[in-house]
């Protein structure tokens, strides 16, 4: 990975940072975009002076257009910077976590009915009259999505190896909590797979890139490529945008744990008790990310009630 320049005046601190916090195998991309804006907000500023909290307030809240979350995410990065900027200029004061706070709110979920999906998986095998690989590399991705459930970045990260047609596991490795996981695949999306595996093949046959889906060049999609026709499917399926909510790929991996959650409603399921299971399939760092569903989708609060007072109902009142 290329070092990144910085030219403010904390711009050598700013490189030895990022240099540190890469040694431990971090990605670290979010953090350094928000420390180049950091860094120019310094220099036009033509600041020279030491880190303090109002400089860091202050390039934190400089766009009006940006969200609490967006003002919070940079002023976060300012402040871990300082932390260590505190270990070489000892006069770096420690900045306030609460001085620039995010809102603990979660934009709404789009969730696909069953028609919607049947239509998007349709539709993606005829995306290109000209070039069918490109339909099937789109069924199989979305197919993919609606079976697992998984994240746009994991599914095209997915290599040849980490998929076992044979046994119908894939393993995710490039996560985004770097935590790899195995998920078992239900035999109707296997049978997608091999079948997809199969025209991929016989299509480029000297093909060396590892990625398991390849796109008409014959290297591994990217999540934007992966965004863009899948905003071009849903136009062509007429699935528009409705109360804020978005229908866009991660749409359905809310679609896939609301769909799991009413189904264990509906079949009695312990469903509190079985919430770590589903947070372990889908890779979320606690189970409590999972549990946002329960809340966020109307059915299931109303089913969640329902059985909240029929528990309620069943036990004997007290004398």
């Amino acid at each position: 990975m290329n070092k990144v320049k910085f030219t403010s005046v904390f711009g050598q601190y700013i490189e030895r940072y990022v240099e540190l916090r890469r040694s431990f195998g971090l990605r670290f991309i979010d953090q350094v975009s928000m420390l180049k804006l950091f860094d120019r907000y310094v220099r036009d500023q033509g600041y020279t002076g030491p880190l303090t909290q109002d400089l860091a307030i202050g390039f934190a809240t400089s766009n009006p257009d940006n969200s609490a979350d967006t003002c919070a995410r940079r002023y976060s990065a300012v402040r871990y910077f300082s932390n260590f900027l505190s270990t070489l200029v000892p006069e770096t004061p420690i900045l306030d976590p609460k001085a620039v706070c995010a809102h603990r709110t979660y934009p709404p979920a789009y969730i696909y009915n069953e028609e919607e999906l049947v239509k998007l998986l349709e539709l993606a095998k005829c995306i290109s009259a000209t070039h069918p690989l490109r339909g099937a590399s789109l069924h199989a991705m979305v197919a993919m999505g609606v079976g697992t459930g998984m994240r746009i970045s994991e599914v095209v990260n997915l290599d040849r190896d980490d998929v076992d047609l044979a046994s119908g596991i894939v393993r995710i490795r490039c996560t985004k909590f770097f935590k790899e996981r195995l998920v078992p695949v239900h035999s109707s999306l296997l049978d997608v797979l091999r079948e997809y595996a199969s025209v991929r093949d016989a299509a480029y046959r000297q093909v060396q890139c590892p990625a398991f889906f390849v796109h008409l060049r014959g290297g591994r999609f990217s999540a934007s490529t992966l965004r863009l026709s899948f905003c071009e499917l849903t136009r062509r399926a007429n699935i528009r945008a409705t109360s804020g909510a978005r229908p866009t790929f991660h749409s359905i991996r809310h679609t896939f744990a609301v769909r799991r959650l009413i189904q264990w409603y509906r079949d009695g399921k312990d469903v509190q008790a079985m919430l770590p299971m589903l947070a372990t399939y889908m890779g979320h760092v606690h189970y409590t990310y999972t549990s946002h569903y329960v809340t966020a989708v109307p059915e299931l609060m109303e089913l969640a009630a329902q059985r909240f007072h029929g528990e309620l109902s069943s036990r004997e009142l007290p004398e």
